[in-house]
């Protein structure tokens, strides 16, 4: 039977022709179609194509060749790896985030900033009597403070009872808003991880936090664990099983990667997932050809493959986490441009306020 040609990559012309160089010096035969001859130095969505039986020693190659590009910022992902930042709003399911976030960083060794943004009439520029307003100012502030004291006081009772690792940590308030101050903290104080805590859909019209973690996600660079308000577990030590939901995209294995590099410390099932409406024996190849290379780099790692076919996602993952017990589901958002998060609903959105279950999203 004749070996089909697959397409293993979408690139410029320039970038498809180093790939393909580089598949043919490790004796893959490669070949570059859709290239517009008239204006190759400019050309997109040229493919490069190989024979579907070198398509495993083909993902690896080019995972490896991904991970040496994103070791030239190795110094700033090494500098990332000892910090935990936790914003909250003084609710108890951010609370919940607060003590399941010092567990994770009593097992990293990692530094942790608490971090907490209010809005007053002067920042919103509000109209009213200059009397007014700085008493409300007033008002405000002291209420934050307060609120703040209180948490660290929460804290100090639950280290010194044993219910929390006793770990140093720092504070910060900020005036503004929530999104754009969390996002713009953490561009300067470059953790490793932001941890929040979210609602339930039906309540997310009623809290700040809940609906502030999906826009830190659509925002920011770093990954986000998101922790739901009825979550069952209380450490992260406790997951047995991650759903690692996957669309086949070279930055997801990156993502990956980066999620063992956090857990690798704890034992855990790996269900490599991939959603499609009309998934096909292509899907299944890939999926085989990932569970293989991760598989080589983590020998001890137990992993399984699941191919599942439906329109709406959240529906399949519903389903699939109630079955195999999942504790975390991962995955990897690639940016959009603003026009198309106009126009289309984030469908992480949709999963952040819908979940039972603690997501772990990044943005690679």
């Amino acid at each position: 039977m004749e070996d089909k040609l697959v397409t293993v990559a979408i690139h410029t012309y320039e970038k498809a022709q180093m790939l393909k160089k580089l598949l043919e010096n490790e004796g893959i035969e490669a070949f570059i179609h859709n290239v517009n001859t008239d204006e190759t130095s400019f050309s997109a969505g040229v493919r490069v194509r190989i024979k579907e039986s070198d398509l495993t020693k083909a993902l690896s190659i080019i995972v490896n060749t991904i991970k040496a590009e994103e070791d030239i910022n190795s110094e700033r992902i090494i500098e990332n790896t000892h910090k935990i930042l936790i914003p909250v709003d003084f609710s108890d399911y951010s609370m919940r985030a607060c003590d399941i976030a010092f567990k994770l960083a009593y097992s990293m060794k990692a530094e942790v900033t608490i971090f907490h943004t209010y809005y007053t009439p002067a920042f919103g520029n509000i109209p009213i009597l200059d009397s007014a307003n700085d008493d409300e100012m007033l008002r405000i502030e002291k209420k934050v403070k307060a609120d703040l004291d209180n948490l660290k006081n929460g804290l100090k009772r639950k280290m010194n009872n044993g219910d929390l690792p006793s770990i140093r940590y720092k504070t910060i308030l900020k005036e503004g808003i929530p999104e754009e101050e969390i996002t713009k903290f953490s561009l300067d104080y470059n953790p490793s991880l932001i941890i929040m805590g979210t609602r339930t859909e039906t309540r997310k019209e009623q809290d700040l936090i809940g609906s502030v973690t999906a826009e830190v996600i659509e925002r920011s660079n770093i990954p986000v664990l998101a922790i739901p308000e009825n979550i069952l577990l209380s450490d992260i030590e406790e997951i047995k099983n991650i759903a690692f939901v996957t669309n086949f995209n070279g930055n997801d294995l990156i993502a990956f990667e980066r999620m063992m590099s956090l857990l690798h410390k704890f034992p855990f099932k790996i269900f490599f997932v991939h959603i499609d409406n009309d998934s096909n024996k292509w899907d299944e190849i890939k999926l085989v050809g990932i569970k293989e290379y991760f598989k080589k780099q983590y020998p001890a790692l137990e992993t399984e493959i699941c191919l599942l076919k439906g329109r709406d996602i959240i529906e399949c993952l519903d389903g699939f986490i109630v079955k195999n017990k999942i504790d975390l589901v991962s995955t990897n958002k690639r940016k959009r441009n603003m026009i198309s998060r106009l126009f289309n609903p984030s469908v992480t959105r949709k999963l952040i306020f819908h979940a039972k279950t603690p997501m772990l999203i990044y943005n690679v």
